[in-house]
């Protein structure tokens, strides 16, 4: 290991936080003041260790009885051999020491769309949730116009917006190289706008298609297009993990589906999200074929007798129950 070295204190992910630069050996590291390397822990001793050579010139880190000792691969050492890439941790600091000679690695490729930032996709965004805001409010709005109550659905949409894209660039500040307040609006303002397509598109193919599990599971649907902003964002922070986000966001969308799907067994006795079809659209939309009259009757009838037949079962059942308590009453007497 070839002078000078370098002490690199690391975050537990194994990004650097700081780096020292040493001109020779020993290298003494702990919290006292007459050290190479101050911790700044208060779970490091005033001299905690020693970085030296042996007597076979290799690099080492000693230990100086410190109370709560150099830990390396989850055990406490007094001693241990440097080789760049080992890391040991003293009191709550994890570093390792590395010579000016260490082999870096090779350039990762570039994958930030750095074209794609600040005030163009931030507008694009902010346009996007004004309008899935204010088409939401008009196609349920059953009063008469008023422009303050659509200025107010403005007013609110747009600080929801910010205050949750703030926080996610705020996680990219922390976690990332940039803020990317632009890219974050944007991945919310796009999925918003696809919550809507699927919304009124949904509504449409099943009143013209008798399709109504597209509108009875629907809000399955809707979670896993907010799993997907999720990724996403998490993509923009880290662009070097999608394979671990799209776990965590998989695991995520099951859980949630599970969640609804016990809650609407729970409170409806039913899986779906609602019994009937509750869209009711132009006849013009319609396309699959229409019954007659006479099927439409003959399908109430046989409701009819079901529901009688559940009912007189049910009447059976209590008259049942009845005599059996009256026969016991009776045998007690």
């Amino acid at each position: 290991m070839k002078a000078p070295y370098f002490v690199e204190i690391l975050a537990r992910n194994g990004d650097v936080l700081h780096r020292h630069k040493v001109a020779e050996l020993p290298i003494r590291i702990g919290r006292a003041y007459d050290n190479e390397i101050i911790l700044d822990d208060a779970h490091s001793a005033a001299s905690h260790a020693i970085v030296e050579t042996d007597q076979h010139n290799q690099v080492i880190l000693r230990d100086l009885g410190s109370k709560n000792g150099t830990i390396h691969k989850g055990r406490r050492q007094t001693s241990i051999t440097l080789d760049g890439n080992t890391v040991v941790r003293l009191g709550h600091t994890r570093l390792r020491v590395r010579p000016s000679d260490f082999p870096v690695a090779a350039e990762i490729a570039d994958t930030t769309m750095h074209s794609w930032e600040g005030a163009t996709p931030a507008t694009i965004g902010l346009v996007l949730i004004a309008v899935f805001s204010c088409l939401e409010t008009w196609l349920s709005d059953v009063e008469p116009f008023a422009l303050i109550r659509y200025l107010l659905v403005l007013a609110s949409s747009l600080a929801a917006g910010l205050l949750w894209a703030g926080v996610w660039a705020l996680a990219n500040r922390l976690f990332g190289s940039h803020a990317r307040l632009g890219r974050h609006l944007f991945i919310l303002g796009s999925a918003l706008a696809v919550v809507g397509l699927w919304r009124g598109g949904s509504a449409v193919l099943a009143y013209a298609w008798s399709a109504e599990s597209l509108t009875r599971y629907g809000n399955l649907v809707t979670l896993a297009i907010a799993c997907a902003m999720i990724f996403f964002h998490l993509i923009t922070i880290k662009p070097h993990h999608p394979r671990r986000f799209l776990i965590a966001t998989t695991v995520m969308l099951l859980a949630g589906s599970g969640l609804v799907v016990l809650s609407n067994l729970q409170s409806a006795g039913r899986a779906s999200d609602e019994l009937y079809m509750s869209v009711l659209l132009p006849p013009e939309v319609r396309h699959s074929d229409n019954r007659s009259v006479d099927q439409f009757l003959a399908n109430a009838a046989r409701l009819q007798a079901g529901v009688d037949a559940a009912r007189a079962h049910a009447v059976k059942d209590g008259a049942d129950n009845d005599d059996g308590d009256g026969e016991e009453d009776g045998g007690g007497d």
